[in-house]
């Protein structure tokens, strides 16, 4: 048998640690690691900032238990996208922003607020109009950034990034999932009109089916 083995070396020497060839074949197939991890940057800033807005639009759906459940599933998926793909980041040569208003405001999608005006004294939200409908179309038009972002992802890295695209492929199956269940909820709170989303309550909160990975612990 021949010692060659076609895969034991490559254009790394051995024991560098200053590149890696999980990037360095992301090249050699025409994907530019630093244009994806920039780009993945984006996508969990999204995710990281989407988990905290949809924190306070759930608090405000008071009388909808329903509505509040379903939004608690969407916002710990959310977090658990943020986890997922974080350390494909590192993997990638990069890092987390240092300073969070700098994660904030480079996320790739617009910040999911409570749409009501503040009180010009104090500085406190005026919510004596708001409507759950208010709360759901925010909800709905968040999930409809985050199936934009994934997608161009999952484009960006078929049949280039096995590793990338299969979370955003996981992560894309629940975003389209959220937008069928605000659409169902908003279709009959607004318009009272049935549009079914097929949506059952998920086995405990934020089950996240498809992206949460094998848990180590109770933390993760």
């Amino acid at each position: 048998m021949s010692d060659e083995k076609p895969h034991a070396s490559g254009n790394i020497e051995e024991g560098d640690t200053s590149e890696r060839v999980g990037k360095a074949v992301l090249r050699e197939r025409g994907l530019e690691p630093e244009e994806l991890r920039e780009k993945l940057l984006d996508a969990i800033g999204a995710e990281f900032t989407t988990y905290y807005y949809y924190t306070n639009l759930r608090m405000h759906l008071a009388g909808h238990e329903d509505y509040k459940e379903i939004t608690e599933d969407a916002r710990l998926e959310d977090r658990a996208h943020f986890e997922l793909v974080a350390p494909r980041v590192y993997e990638l040569g990069g890092h987390l922003p240092n300073d969070i208003r700098d994660f904030a405001d480079r996320a790739s999608c617009p910040d999911a607020e409570l749409p009501v005006p503040y009180d010009d004294e104090g500085g406190r939200l005026d919510v004596t109009e708001l409507t759950a409908e208010d709360v759901l179309e925010v909800l709905l038009e968040a999930e409809r950034c985050a199936i934009r972002t994934w997608s161009e992802i999952c484009d960006l890295t078929n049949g280039k990034d096995p590793r990338t695209y299969d979370m955003a492929s996981r992560i894309l199956q629940e975003e389209i999932e959220h937008e069928a269940w605000f659409v169902e909820l908003l279709s009959m709170e607004r318009d009272g009109e049935i549009n079914p989303a097929g949506h059952f309550i998920r086995g405990e909160p934020g089950e996240a089916p498809y992206s949460t990975n094998r848990r180590f612990n109770d933390s993760a």
